[in-house]
């Protein structure tokens, strides 16, 4: 992926980006691992309005800091607004979701969300798609369908289809989100994007959250949660971010985002040994339908934010 450097970068810079990307490709797809864990010991609520605070607190503080220029009032309210829908609604539907699949499964529906945001832009009328971009949408949808029948055919296949339904709603909400921040793309910096959304999304879960966090007991909790709740929150929300919008800004958009592609494989390699979940035949058919559909549709993802979960 070196071919000559981008305008204004040297080799050098091309390579650090690129090597920082496959970083936070291995980040994010460890992270649905550290989720699942992390559900499996505390009340999903709980778990995730902490580990969003986490996050939340160290993107704003990189954000004060920073050189960039904040963007006016009226687009942090816009973006904090966006939050809501794209790191609020999307991360309850998202976490109750990983709580009853299985993390593996999660990230391949998550995968899909370039055919669903291209579904949401034609439906609004805001995008076109091309004759290639609906055989992508085809099967990608035909994938989705082969996993979640994948976890209905797994142990605890009730719990495993109801779970994937939720992951794909969180999906439907973040496509709406994606359309809805396009025209703020254009004029604010990414890192002040993502603190700032992810501000918004954090206060109303934290809100709804905060009665599970008092009534949790974190004493009991085994040590591997805390770690994990820093790796999710720290890692996958903030760290993880700032090496991703370092991409963007050096290499592009479409060319940060095919190193994406390796993110459900990850997640995939990296849960089987770790959760013992072992995937089904039915699930890597579905896997191949829903990355061989994200390929047709890459062209339509290019300015799609990224979401580490």
């Amino acid at each position: 992926m070196t071919q000559s450097p981008p305008a204004g970068f040297t080799r050098r810079e091309v390579l650090v980006t690129e090597a920082l990307l496959l970083v936070t490709v291995m980040i994010w797809g460890v992270n649905f691992s550290a989720l699942k864990y992390g559900t499996q010991h505390l009340a999903p609520l709980a778990y995730n309005g902490v580990r969003m605070t986490v996050g939340a607190i160290a993107l704003l503080a990189v954000t004060l800091r920073s050189n960039e220029r904040r963007p006016s009032t009226g687009d942090i309210v816009r973006l904090m607004l966006l939050g809501v829908l794209g790191h609020g609604l999307y991360q309850a539907f998202f976490i109750y979701g990983i709580a009853s699949t299985r993390a593996g499964t999660a990230s391949l529906v998550v995968s899909a969300s370039p055919a669903l945001i291209a579904i949401v832009g034609r439906a609004l009328g805001v995008e076109r798609v091309s004759a290639r971009a609906v055989m992508g949408i085809a099967l990608s949808i035909a994938g989705i369908a082969f996993v979640i029948f994948g976890s209905a055919t797994a142990p605890g296949g009730e719990s495993g289809v109801k779970g994937d339904l939720l992951i794909l709603c969180s999906v439907v909400c973040w496509a709406f989100y994606t359309h809805g921040l396009t025209p703020l793309l254009k004029r604010v910096h990414g890192v002040q994007i993502a603190a700032w959304t992810l501000v918004g999304g954090t206060i109303p879960i934290l809100a709804f959250a905060l009665p599970s966090i008092v009534r949790t007991d974190w004493m009991g909790a085994p040590a591997l949660v805390f770690a994990a709740i820093a790796y999710s929150g720290f890692g996958a929300m903030a760290i993880a971010y700032i090496f991703w919008y370092r991409g963007v800004r050096v290499i592009g958009p479409t060319r940060s985002a095919m190193f994406s592609n390796l993110q459900p494989i990850v997640a995939v390699l990296v849960s089987w040994p770790l959760l013992g979940e072992v995937p089904t035949a039915w699930q890597g058919v579905g896997a191949a339908g829903v990355l061989g559909g994200l390929l047709l549709t890459r062209d339509h993802s290019a300015a799609e934010p990224a979401h580490g979960e």
